[in-house]
């Protein structure tokens, strides 16, 4: 084995990777039955379980060499790069030689494609199957779904994979004709309904048979650039709300767009990455799935833009006024949701704790709230001094002067959740 060019080969498909941000590890319960790994537990990435572990993954393309000239991305075929592509060997022996050395925990796999979307896919499939049948190995995996592929081989990557995520790339279909012409957004969709029909039939027949093989166990997810056209926020949070309830995805991710190249077509090479936006983005993705806000909720025709001052949750609360107060002891689970600065499970624990006592303030703070806003929103039986602000015409200036952090200047993309 040259050691030098599989250095090399790692050092430039790593490096190819860090463009795609769904390298997520959560849902995997694939047990160790004697073997190494175990997916509940330079190339590589940092990711969270649903419970908050911290998980290493090497993140790598198969190769970089791609059919497509997709304007956007740095793999595109009319770019002058460096081209290189592991074997199937080379990338299982990566994996096992990392994970021995405790580096990692598992695999996150994606690819340019080559020839064609049959042959990239029973590629991939193949690291997997090679992984889990031959070296034994029970550790986290997570595969990209090529566009176009068939779906005997999306039968098999779900069966060796934890996670399949395709990337949808462009939010519009008119923004991918535009950078992607020679991609067909159906091509994306195909794979995704395969893999949401066979993980609904697999809990079916889970419930009739004890030993069923897993099909995807941790989900599938997508990806959106985000800045790369001229979609605005609310269409961008209406094809994930789409994607979440049409195809049960498990994340949808967002990643601002990172000008890379010259083309009359993109944004200029000296534009800003839209940070801001995408972080306001994952807010509002995360009031669409954990607090029981709709898209045409966050934003609507009038208010395509989510506000770069404040959290969605915020600026939602800032437009409805009339819903405030929320009397603490009364008010049902999800409107107490709606609070801002207040979590889910800061709510919950609200709704468990008002059966014992009457809230004040001082309660909300050891509950965890983030009473600096929440106050302001608030009727506690007592009276609360601070609702005296509520029809204050300043009231989001107030808001915004009482989030300032002294971590602010240093981390100013670090923004709280809600």
């Amino acid at each position: 084995m040259n050691f030098d060019r599989l250095k090399e080969k790692l050092e430039i498909l790593a490096d190819a990777a860090k463009y795609d941000v769904s390298c997520s590890s959560s849902g995997g319960s694939r047990k160790n039955n004697g073997g190494l790994g175990d997916s509940s537990a330079s190339g590589i990435c940092h990711t969270y379980t649903e419970d908050g572990r911290c998980v290493s993954l090497l993140k790598v393309l198969l190769t970089n060499h791609c059919i497509y000239d997709c304007a956007y991305c740095v793999s595109r075929s009319s770019n002058d790069i460096k081209r290189a592509a592991f074997t199937v060997e080379e990338v299982v022996d990566l994996t096992i030689n990392f994970y021995r050395r405790n580096y990692i925990e598992g695999l996150f796999l994606s690819s340019g494609i080559f020839k064609n979307a049959d042959t990239t896919m029973e590629r991939l499939v193949r690291v997997a199957k090679k992984l889990r049948l031959e070296e034994n190995f029970n550790g986290y995996i997570h595969l990209k779904s090529i566009p176009g592929a068939s779906d005997i081989l999306m039968q098999e990557a779900a069966l060796y994979a934890d996670r399949l995520s395709i990337n949808i790339e462009i939010p519009t279909e008119s923004g991918l004709k535009l950078l992607a012409p020679e991609k067909n957004r159906e091509d994306m969709l195909n794979p995704m309904k395969y893999i949401q029909s066979g993980i609904t039939q697999y809990k079916e027949e889970k419930k009739i048979f004890r030993k069923v093989p897993k099909f995807a166990p941790a989900g599938q997810s997508t990806q959106m650039i985000v800045g790369a056209t001229n979609e605005n926020d609310l269409q961008i949070i209406k094809v994930a709300d789409h994607f979440y309830k049409n195809y049960s995805l498990k994340r949808v991710y967002y990643s601002g767009y990172v000008p890379v190249l010259e083309d009359n077509r993109l944004p200029a090479l000296t534009t800003a990455v839209p940070m801001l936006r995408e972080n306001r983005l994952y807010q509002s993705d995360w009031l669409m799935r954990f607090y029981g806000f709709k898209a045409d909720e966050i934003l609507d025709p009038n208010m395509p833009f989510l506000d770069l001052e404040v959290d969605p949750k915020l600026s939602w609360a800032l437009r409805h006024l009339d819903q405030f107060p929320i009397n603490l002891q009364s008010a049902d689970y999800q409107m107490i949701l709606r609070i801002p600065g207040i979590g889910v499970k800061t709510a919950k624990k609200i709704v468990s704790a008002r059966r014992f006592q009457v809230l004040t303030i001082d309660h909300l703070k050891k509950l965890g709230a983030a009473v600096n806003r929440a106050k302001y929103f608030i009727d506690f039986n007592a009276g609360n001094v601070f609702l005296r602000h509520l029809t204050d015409l300043n009231l989001k200036k107030l808001l915004i002067g009482g989030s300032n952090s002294k971590f602010q200047d240093q981390f100013s993309q670090q923004l709280t959740l809600f």
